[in-house]
Order: C-alpha cells, then sequence, then structure tokens
C-alpha cells in the first residue's frame, strides 16, 4: 500500500489566481439580471457553487431553471475571459505539480467548479498531462465541505483516502478533507486562519519533502495504533 499516494487539487485560489476573473464575470453576470453585487458579497460566496451562490444574491425562491440560465451566462463569460486575457498559476505550483509528478504521486483536480471552467484553466496553463483524473461540480451533488468530491478523486485514482494529501485554500476545503479522512495543506492567503495539516502562504514556501514528510507522519501514527 505504501506505494499509492496521491494529491487532489482544488483549483481556485490554490492551482489558480483566478478571483479577479470570477469577479468580473459575476458582476458583469447579475448587473444583466439587474442586480448589482458587491465585492463583499462576492468574496463572501467565491468557491461555492452556483447553485448555492445564486440564491444566496436573489432569494431562496428562485428557480432552479433561473439558477442554471444565469450560473450558465456566468461560467461562458469565465471562459471567454480565461481564453482573452489568460490566466496566471499561483506562485510554487507548476514547480510543485512537476515536482510531485517526478515522484510518482497521483494528482487529481478537485474542484466545484464546472468541468468546462477546469478544462479551460488546464489548457490556458498546458497543465492537462500532470492529472489523471477531474472531478468537477457535476460530478457530485454536495459541495464542499462535504467529502464527496475528495472521496470521488481517490476512487478514480484508485488511492485510498488515507494515503491522499488535499490542497486547499478555503476552510470549507479543509473540513471537507478532514471528513474523507485525508491529510491536508492549506493555503492561507493574507494570512487566513485555516485548519489544515501544514499551513503556508504560498506553495513557493513548502519544503520539497513536505507531501512525503506529512504522509509518512501519518503511516507512523496509524502504525502505531495497531493492535
Amino acid at each position: 500500500m505504501s506505494g499509492y499516494k496521491a494529491v487532489l487539487w482544488d483549483m481556485d485560489g490554490t492551482l489558480v489566481d483566478s478571483q479577479e476573473l470570477h469577479w468580473t464575470a459575476w458582476r458583469s453576470t447579475m448587473a444583466n439580471e439587474g442586480r448589482e453585487i458587491t465585492h463583499e458579497q462576492f468574496l463572501a460566496t467565491f468557491g461555492q457553487r452556483n447553485d448555492s451562490i445564486i440564491p444566496t444574491w436573489l432569494g431562496p425562491a428562485v428557480s432552479a431553471e433561473r439558477v442554471e440560465q444565469i450560473g450558465q451566462a456566468k461560467e461562458e463569460l469565465y471562459r471567454q475571459l480565461v481564453h482573452r486575457l489568460g490566466i496566471t498559476p499561483e506562485p510554487g505550483v507548476p514547480a510543485c505539480l512537476d515536482r510531485l509528478h517526478k515522484y510518482g504521486w497521483k494528482q487529481a483536480v478537485a474542484s466545484a467548479a464546472p468541468r468546462a471552467n477546469i478544462d479551460a484553466v488546464l489548457a490556458a496553463l498546458s497543465l492537462n498531462h500532470l492529472f489523471q483524473s477531474i472531478v468537477s461540480a457535476e460530478d457530485v451533488h454536495q459541495g464542499k465541505p462535504d467529502p464527496a468530491v475528495y472521496l470521488l478523486a481517490a476512487s478514480r485514482l484508485g488511492v485510498p483516502p488515507e494515503r491522499c494529501i488535499v490542497v486547499e485554500d478555503a476552510g470549507a476545503g479543509l473540513e471537507g478533507a478532514r471528513r474523507a479522512g485525508m491529510r491536508s495543506i492549506g493555503i492561507s492567503h493574507n494570512r487566513k486562519d485555516l485548519r489544515a495539516d501544514i499551513v503556508v502562504d504560498s506553495l513557493a514556501s513548502l519544503e520539497p519533502d513536505a507531501f512525503d514528510r506529512l504522509l509518512n507522519q501519518w503511516d507512523s501514527r496509524s502504525a502505531a495504533n495497531l493492535p
């Protein structure tokens, strides 16, 4: 079992700095719906699923059909912005992905984003070849902190949860990792307080052997608890 190891990546705010593009897309889309949203309202929902975000802004009576329509319009605009303007990886991400790939880690994207968004981002950064699986909003019914997105990603990789490490920048995602029985690395933007096994301000400041050490620590603790 020791040969099995995987890293499950959140995308927005973890793999890529997408906040400004999402803000632009949401602001424009909601303005077309006759609703102005503030940057604070956007930040409070960033990283959630659209079927959670839109009722927060339009009220619980909004129909599922309208939620779907608005969500599709926003995501299409977001992808247009990615194609037109490009997108930037978070600091340290390319080197970290390459290093993990080189040393035999399986990798998956486990995100609340639509699959088309993930495909657009990975294509823009030429990172597709580094991931063996992608789990998106269409694949699970519940968003983070529900652990389903991580458990499905681990299953698709053929790696047990206890051999997986989640990389996340949001508290809900890290709670989902805990519920899934996985170790976690939190990316703390602006000194945000996160509950994770390791917390860093960016992957650029993470020790090169941090993933192996974290998994080895977990293996040692598990072995110590055996009867």
